[in-house]
């Protein structure tokens, strides 16, 4: 017996039920799936650009970076003061020494003559070797040069090894040291690759381990050079590159953001987005790629769970629509075709579609309310899923925006870090620009601060810093901007303030820290150095370096004092 014979044996309420509720679980579970994909791309696109954000703020901390260290390569090898005396004497020595304790990610700090004969170095590691060969020394015979990672060579033997067991990789830092326009030696700086580490770990959300977020760094031909968790040996040993399909996101064109679902080396499938490393400056321009991913199943759980709920629902709905349809008469037929017609309205998502309420007789009725109040909680539950994204969104840039403060701010002494000042450096040489009105800056700096650390100890130290900073923000307007720049060097900004102004203020500045009195410490001196803008085109970087080479010559003259820039 055919299945149409066999259909034809049951009564009409039984025909009705069959037909109607198989009409209504198709279009239960075909709107529940057209909605789960629907949710499914939202997600991907709201969450895509979650990734974004986050692997272009480790982009933005990683080029910054990059650039501190270049500048910090090329401020060293400008302080003319000190070459002039020699690449070995005891001021070159401290220099570096006291540069690698503002940076101790900062491994090794050294002066190669000419000849590439190292001469001063921190720890005083290869003094006296040859670096002729090394590729840092011969691009900075030339300029300012970044150097891709790499792993460590002459100085693997003399450094211990790392808790993580992993080989030592540097990033190197070179800069031509010139007197009197004459090249005579190259300042290298070996940073350690494990810097990178903390910066993309302190982007990590709280809750990584649950969402599994996980950030990468590849270089400009695909190979990763930095994976979470210590396992960057292990992945590059499996031959783990950048996976095909991945779009790089270039952030300085303002174009899409595209992510994509992508097969790892793993063999998972990962939602991804990448990001290239937008450089500073023309020396740390060493495209890397910053890649973020997240395992699918955690991306769209959300959007699965929903649509499980909407089936649920569905099919709880149809199996009342059945129910009611084996009770209906013969005036149903009717009542159907408009039924049918409204969720296919529905179905197509036309404006305005809804389940008519018809009042033929109490089952139709009923029927159509339950299929009105279905439809209503399907589309409630898009409307919720839909605010749930908003929020997690609003909870994300919220995260970014804190972020973005902690990496402005001195732990410490909760002034501006080097970061924070530099934004408030280029405001004030804008505005001192755009008025014509003068513009000074104070370079301070704790006498003798390694000798308290020594002494009394970190925790005293850290005690003297914090006065410190305290003296600066009582004594000074509140228009004046003060930073700590690192270790005991601190800066103040002062707009509208000639050099004899900035000069009296840093007087009273060194007067008024001489005359307190730690209680564990005694008396706690400092030396300052005073910089003035001296015309429009005069920039940051040069007022900053003028600034550093008075303070250097307050210190050579004794401490305890104020130097003027010459």
């Amino acid at each position: 017996m055919s299945a149409l014979a066999r259909f034809s044996d049951h009564g009409l309420r039984m025909q009705i039920a069959l037909v109607f509720g198989t009409l209504v679980v198709t279009l239960s579970v075909l709107l529940s799936l057209a909605f789960g994909e629907l949710l499914k791309s939202r997600l991907q696109r709201d969450a895509g650009a979650s990734l974004q954000m986050v692997a272009e703020n480790a982009g933005k901390l990683l080029a910054n970076g990059l650039m501190e260290r270049s500048l910090e390569a090329e401020v060293l090898a400008d302080s003319a003061l000190v070459w002039t005396k020699g690449l070995d004497t005891p001021e070159a020595r401290y220099m570096l020494a006291r540069a690698q304790a503002m940076h101790p990610t900062s491994l090794w700090i050294g002066v190669a003559d000419a000849q590439g004969v190292v001469r001063s170095a921190t720890s005083g590691m290869l003094v006296g070797q040859s670096v002729a060969e090394r590729p840092w020394f011969k691009a900075g015979l030339k300029e300012v040069h970044v150097g891709d990672v790499h792993p460590a060579k002459l100085l693997e033997r003399l450094l211990p090894p790392l808790a993580s067991g992993e080989p030592y990789r540097f990033v190197d830092f070179a800069a031509p040291i010139r007197v009197n326009a004459t090249t005579v030696g190259v300042l290298g700086i070996h940073g350690s690759w494990e810097w990178t580490r903390e910066v993309l770990e302190s982007l990590t959300p709280p809750r990584s381990d649950e969402s599994a977020l996980e950030l990468f760094i590849f270089d400009q031909a695909g190979e990763m050079i930095l994976a979470p968790s210590g396992v960057t040996r292990t992945l590059q040993a499996s031959g783990q590159r950048l996976p095909e399909g991945v779009k790089v996101n270039n952030n300085r064109d303002g174009g899409r953001i595209d992510t994509a679902v992508v097969q790892w080396q793993d063999q998972q499938r990962y939602l991804t987005a990448a990001t290239q490393l937008q450089p500073r400056n023309a020396a740390s321009d060493l495209g890397w790629r910053i890649v973020a991913r997240q395992p699918v199943e955690l991306a769209f759980a959300e959007a699965n769970r929903t649509v499980r709920l909407a089936l649920g629902i569905g099919l709880a709905a149809a199996l009342l629509a059945s129910v009611l349809a084996w009770m209906a008469a013969r005036r149903l037929s009717d009542d159907l075709y408009a039924l049918a017609r409204a969720a296919s309205a529905v179905e197509a998502g036309k404006q305005g579609a809804d389940i008519p309420a018809l009042h033929s007789n109490r089952e139709v009725s009923q029927l159509s309310v339950a299929l009105g109040r279905m439809t209503h909680r399907l589309l409630a539950a898009r409307e919720a899923m839909e605010e749930k994204v908003r929020l997690r969104t609003l909870e994300l840039e919220a995260a970014n925006r804190a972020l973005d403060l902690q990496a402005r701010t001195d732990a410490l002494t909760g002034l501006l870090n080097r970061r924070g000042f530099e934004t408030q450096m280029a405001f004030g040489l804008a505005m001192a620009r755009r008025s014509g009105r003068p513009l000074s800056l104070i370079t301070v700096d704790v006498d003798h601060f390694k000798r308290v650390n020594d002494t009394y100890g970190h925790e005293a130290g850290d005690e003297v810093l914090r006065r410190l900073a305290r003296t600066l923000e009582e004594r000074l307007r509140g228009s004046d901007v003060v930073a700590r720049l690192g270790g005991e060097e601190f800066v103040v900004l002062l707009p509208d303030t000639d050099l004899a102004g900035a000069q009296a203020i840093a007087q009273a500045l060194v007067k008024a820290m001489a005359e307190q009195q730690d209680p564990v410490v005694g008396t706690i001196t400092v030396s300052a150095g005073v910089a003035s803008m001296r015309g429009v085109q005069d920039n940051g970087t040069d007022i900053l370096r003028r600034g550093d080479a008075a303070l250097y010559e307050a210190k050579g003259q004794g401490r305890n004092r104020v130097c003027v820039e010459v």
